[in-house]
């Protein structure tokens, strides 16, 4: 009784005292400056790009959250697994966009990993707290960012330095399931110098990822261990010159269950990545030149020695995963009168080593190797026109060279006005593509190298408005259709033989409405998604062939009807209180072999607030799924229920 007294106090208590200050709005006014939208600094107003800023005050005000559950709330953003186990496999959606079609950048240069199937990169290796603000651009981005960007990026830009010499920042954090957290750095500008090094470490005791359905408590909690270490450095050469220096190392362990409804004591799995890379830029009078270099590495192990036999018909298994790539980029942004060009030319480099053995009782399987690599070169250019009525134009394309396939050309189309400047209207059209991945191309069982890149055509309109007390409103309609779309498909029903085919068309269409207004000590902000979509193809959603082209859903764990809500309000000086409610409609669960089930819709309740003690300390607790509500995101895997993380944050 008195949990739930408490709940119910919770929940009535958060809805009345819900707010935050006026710079902290979740999508702040069209005047603020984003770089994501063009390679280069440009006011939000000035272009038809859509696109939302989660800033670093934001980011301070979801200490209790991973990046996973922060992305999550955002209009058309869909992170299957955010609010499971750490160390859940975290699909990226942007509007429906199937997995592998939102390119993840890190301040601006792409990073993939070239052993996923999806070629996707994996979000746990990220640390929150050394972000320092996140950019999220919607629609087919090919012309800027090349392959994968289809549905669009997501543009995670490092902690940057502090004005002043020397500055500390560290925090500690303790929660629900045994999770501590601990992270410290210093950084700082002294002269033509700048350099920050950070230090994030996660310990989690978990829960159980798979979720027990015959309700006999004997699952295990399955461990989550994290380490991310980041150093940049910045050496301005002369007043026109500046060259910087980058490296990141991400790692983590878990034990999570392999397989839904099913525990595994004993499966373990090993993620290490690697990104090391420099920049240079030249300004001068007109714009300027920036060369990028980026070399990732990551490596993904799995074990399980089945000491611990939870199937019976394997008795030892082993895998590693490995994934090179070389990135190199050089660009750059002429201005005159009414007029900006961007020109640019980029080179990557793909290569993969896969390890597999498997051993079943009486015999083992021959151990399977995979080596491939592939490299594509693609020049693009990006033509802007403004005009002082308001108009603005841009008009971009991209030719790709890919060392297997050959080549293609996308375009892009952005015309939008400008109306008393606090009003944008756009309407836009995109093509964007994604190329085959080595493991689609070249798996020994299953891959094809006959593969096409997908291919997307992209438009979308709307309006955007800002008026005064900061409000703001946002409404975007959106379409896309993916030909060519590459679907993994059962060759031979009898034996099950399967291959990567270009066989299927696929679109997604929806809205998306946003809204925030704050004043004074309160703000509110509010996002609503509509999202559908079919796929017609030749063979079913499970694979298997059909007598003639059929349509079916594609939109598998992704809800038709997804609602966010935010209130807060900055009771005092150093009082901050706010709530999030965030509702989810039913969705659809692929199952090989058989009918896609449905996942029931569901609404989590949360609540935020923290204390400053002076300009240096800050105290905070987030409590989430205050109502205790047990859901699936992914059938068969548990979701956090009731939980919170509560500690204290520093900076000198």
């Amino acid at each position: 009784m008195k949990k739930q007294f408490f709940v119910v106090a919770a929940v009535i208590i958060g809805s009345q005292l819900q707010a935050q200050s006026d710079e902290d709005t979740t999508v702040r006014l069209l005047d603020e400056v984003v770089s994501t939208s063009h390679k280069y600094p440009q006011k939000q107003i000035e272009t038809g790009k859509v696109i939302t800023v989660i800033n670093r005050q934001q980011l301070e005000k979801s200490s209790g959250k991973t990046l996973s559950e922060v992305l999550n709330t955002v209009a058309g953003t869909t992170i299957t697994g955010a609010n499971n186990n750490l160390g859940t496999n975290q699909t990226v959606s942007l509007r429906g966009a199937s997995a592998g079609n939102v390119l993840i950048l890190v301040d601006g240069i792409p990073v993939n990993d070239p052993s996923v199937i999806t070629n996707y990169f994996d979000l746990n290796l990220f640390a929150i707290d050394q972000v320092e603000r996140i950019e999220i651009l919607k629609g087919g981005q090919s012309t800027l960012y090349g392959s994968d960007a289809v549905a669009g990026v997501i543009n995670i830009i490092s902690r940057k330095a502090k004005n002043k010499p020397f500055n500390i920042i560290a925090g500690l954090t303790a929660g629900s399931y045994k999770m501590f957290k601990q992270n410290a750095g210093i950084n700082g500008i002294k002269k033509s110098l700048n350099y920050s090094l950070n230090y994030s470490h996660i310990s989690s005791g978990g829960f159980s990822a798979a979720y027990d359905s015959a309700g006999n408590k004997s699952f295990d909690s399955d461990n989550f261990n994290q380490h991310v270490v980041n150093g940049q450095l910045g050496i301005k050469l002369n007043t026109r010159l500046q060259a910087n220096f980058f490296s990141t190392y991400s790692y983590y362990k878990t034990d999570l269950d392999a397989s839904a409804f099913t525990d595994e004591k004993d499966y373990t799995s090993k993620n290490d990545n690697i990104r090391a890379g420099a920049g240079l830029t030249y300004v001068h009078k007109k714009g300027s030149v920036r060369f990028n270099y980026l070399f990732n590495y990551s490596q993904r192990d799995y074990l399980d020695d089945s000491l611990f036999k939870s199937n019976p018909y394997l008795d030892y298994s082993t895998s590693t995963y490995i994934g090179r790539t070389h990135f190199a980029e050089l660009y750059n942004n002429y201005k005159w009168n009414n007029w900006e060009l961007l020109t640019g030319l980029d080179y990557r480099l793909n290569n993969t080593y896969q390890y597999s053995l498997f051993i079943f009782p009486g015999f083992p399987l021959p151990a399977s190797e995979l080596k491939a690599k592939s490299w594509q070169a693609s020049p693009y250019a990006s033509l802007i026109y403004k005009n002082k009525n308001g108009f603005n134009f841009e008009l971009g394309g991209r030719w790709n060279h890919h060392s297997e396939y050959g080549s293609n050309f996308i375009f892009s189309m952005n015309p939008s006005i400008i109306i008393g400047n606090k009003a944008k209207l756009f309407a836009n059209m995109y093509s964007a593509f994604k190329t085959p991945t080595l493991y689609q191309l070249f798996d020994p069982l299953a891959g094809n190298a006959s593969l096409k890149p997908e291919k997307g055509f992209i438009a979308e309109a709307g309006t955007e408005i800002s008026g005064d007390n900061f409000l703001h409103l946002r409404a975007v309609g959106f379409y896309r259709n993916t030909k060519n779309a590459i679907q993994y498909i059962i060759t031979d029903p009898m034996t099950y033989s399967s291959q990567y085919r270009n066989v299927s068309k696929q679109e997604n269409y929806g809205v998306e409405l946003e809204a925030g207004y704050a004043v004074g000590k309160w703000s509110f902000s509010a996002n609503y998604t509509y999202t559908d979509g079919k796929t017609r193809s030749v063979y079913d959603g499970t694979g298997f062939p059909l007598s003639k082209d059929t349509t079916y859903n594609n939109l598998y764990r992704i809800p038709k009807h997804a609602f966010n809500l935010n209130a807060g309000i900055q009771a005092t000086h150093d009082l901050y209180i706010s709530t999030q409610i965030h509702c989810v409609g039913k969705r659809e669960e692929f199952i090989y072999g058989s009918n896609p089930g449905t996942l029931k819709g569901y609404t989590t309740v949360n609540m935020y607030g923290e204390y400053k003690l002076n300009e240096q300390f800050r105290m905070f607790i987030d409590i989430k799924n205050i109502t205790d509500q047990k859901y699936f995101d992914i059938l068969g895997y548990n979701s956090k229920r009731f939980n919170f993380t509560a500690g204290v944050n520093f900076s000198l």
